[in-house]
């Protein structure tokens, strides 16, 4: 099933090494996976467990037909049932397409009819979203209700009952690395969502980071609040941790600050993965609320999703004591690629150094590979093991992402002396006012070191005179009332804190930030606002 070439090396299908590997390793009766529920339940599932319930889900879609190279997509907010799924459609070598459980029709449409899905798993809440686009999809054959009984004349099937008749054990054919493995759509933060294709070979890069940029252990208690409809919920939430043997945490509730800190304390937590968004929401409540829990057994904090501002930092060393190692990837490269760890020296608003074997460069836009302390395109040397292989259905698009040797990830970003990197904003979000390129990020930072801001959002938009002028959009935090006094002391904190070019020429009070549940802050939709054009999809957004 699996070639071992060492211990740090495992080749072969993912959900074999999440799975039926580490049953083999001894493990099986290890709890993989502590289920909470919304309501504070609890259910412990053992690598056992995990091994049988993938294997019924396997052989229940060799029942139905769905064959090799197939994609069966999951649509399901966080349940048992999800994880399940995800590991039995790669045990079948049938790629697995992951979905936000809050997408809308049309963001279904795009995804379900651009891949000719052959089946989705959901649950009876979901499933009319998908019944109302169902005559737009004439390649899904296959409707799989979790929480529901089946209607084989319509192509729907009740997940019990095909559970139920499936044997437990599965024999999982060999899997080569370049065996297509995983289909997830890109947020659409700049766009119109493309589907970033991985394979089976991502498990080296997946394995290797939770290992040394995580620190996981054998003992440790894991979370990883991220959702599987995105990618980290599925490298980060699914596969390098179970490749490793590690017991992880699966919340069905949503966020609470109380319950989460709860949650740290009573499930003694050692390692978390989360988000910047996230975390500075945790920055907004009672302080008491940290410092009368006995954290004492979380060892470390990471987080992704967006650039993490240092006064998030900055909060965490006041009031937990502890530093948040920011992580930096994308859905196409698959694993971490750059990043803050335990061992280093930490520089609040810096992306940290390259993960084992990753070779970034800053280039500019004729090629040229830039010195330190210049701004330019951040790119990676290809080559790495959790490279995506497409996007799916558009290899012009895909080909237009690498040049001499180098993936260009659309982000720009500055290396400093130490070898640190600078996140400095997407390619396109990057301001030119007066001839001057200002980062989005960085005013965005300095905005929320202002006590009265909770949340900021920061464009460039067309001006005659500066050709870009820097708009900043505000959300106060409750209680405050915007006033002139306070734009005045918005305009000098920019100005000291990051220049004068940078200050806003324009400051937009609103009622939240739009973000995809990514945290990334969707800047072309406050562009969109901002121009009084149309919005597009909003389905990813958080709010």
């Amino acid at each position: 099933m699996l070639e071992m070439q060492n211990e740090d090396k495992v080749y072969g299908n993912i959900a074999y090494a999440c799975t039926t590997l580490q049953c083999e390793r001894g493990l099986g009766n290890k709890t993989a996976m502590r289920w909470i529920d919304a309501h504070g339940g609890k259910t412990d599932f053992t690598f056992n467990d995990l091994d049988r319930e993938s294997n019924r889900f396997a052989n229940a879609l060799d029942s139905l037909g769905v064959t090799k190279g197939d994609i069966f997509f999951t649509f399901l907010p966080k349940t048992p049932e999800q994880f399940f799924a995800f590991l039995g459609i790669l045990k079948a070598q049938v790629i697995c397409g992951t979905l936000f459980s809050n997408f809308g029709e049309e963001a279904l449409l795009d995804r379900l009819g651009d891949s000719g899905a052959a089946g989705i798993v959901t649950r009876k809440g979901l499933f009319k979203k998908i019944m109302r686009i169902r005559g737009k999809l004439p390649k899904l054959k296959y409707i799989i209700l979790i929480d529901g009984d089946g209607e084989p004349e319509r192509g729907v099937f009740g997940y019990k009952d095909l559970t139920a008749a499936a044997r437990d054990e599965y024999e999982v054919q060999p899997t080569t690395a370049d065996t297509p493995s995983v289909l997830q759509y890109t947020s659409g933060s700049t766009g119109k969502p493309k589907g970033v294709l991985h394979c089976h070979g991502s498990l080296q890069g997946q394995m290797g980071t939770a290992r040394d940029v995580l620190g996981l252990r054998h003992d440790d208690i894991y979370w990883c609040t991220a959702d599987q409809g995105w990618i980290t919920g599925t490298s980060y939430g699914i596969i390098g941790p179970w490749s490793l043997g590690i017991t992880q945490i699966h919340y069905g509730g949503g966020f609470d600050a109380q319950a989460w800190v709860d949650l740290l304390a009573r499930e003694h937590v050692t390692v978390w993965y989360s988000a910047p968004t996230a975390l500075r929401m945790l920055m907004r409540s009672d302080e008491t609320i940290f410092t009368s829990a006995d954290l004492s057994e979380l060892r470390s904090i990471h987080s992704v999703g967006e650039p993490l501002n240092p006064e998030v930092i900055a909060w965490s060393r006041r009031v937990m004591n502890r530093d948040i190692y920011d992580t930096w990837f994308q859905t196409e490269t698959g694993a971490i690629m750059i990043c803050n760890r335990p061992g280093m020296e930490i520089f609040p608003g810096s992306m940290g150094k390259p993960a084992t074997g990753i070779e970034p460069a800053i280039v500019a836009d004729d090629g040229t590979i830039l010195k330190d302390g210049e701004q330019g395109n951040l790119c990676i040397k290809i080559g790495w093991p959790s490279m995506f292989s497409t996007y799916l259905n558009n290899e012009s698009a895909y080909a237009s992402k690498f040049k001499n040797g180098y993936y260009y990830t659309g982000d720009t970003a500055r290396r400093d002396a130490n070898g640190y990197y600078w996140f400095m904003g997407r390619s396109d979000d990057v301001i030119n006012t007066a001839g001057h390129l200002i980062s989005p990020f960085e005013i965005e930072s300095a905005l929320l070191e202002i006590d009265e801001i909770a949340e900021s959002g920061v464009i460039g938009a067309p001006d005659e005179l500066l050709y870009e002028k820097v708009v900043a959009f505000v959300h106060l935090h409750e209680g405050v009332v915007p006033t002139k006094d306070l734009e005045l002391k918005i305009r000098l904190h920019v100005s000291n804190k990051a220049s004068s070019i940078a200050t806003p020429q324009e400051i937009i009070f609103c009622d939240g930030i739009p973000k995809n549940k990514s945290g990334k802050i969707m800047r072309r939709v406050l562009r969109a606002r901002y121009s009084g054009a149309d919005i597009g999809d909003t389905s990813t957004l958080e709010i």
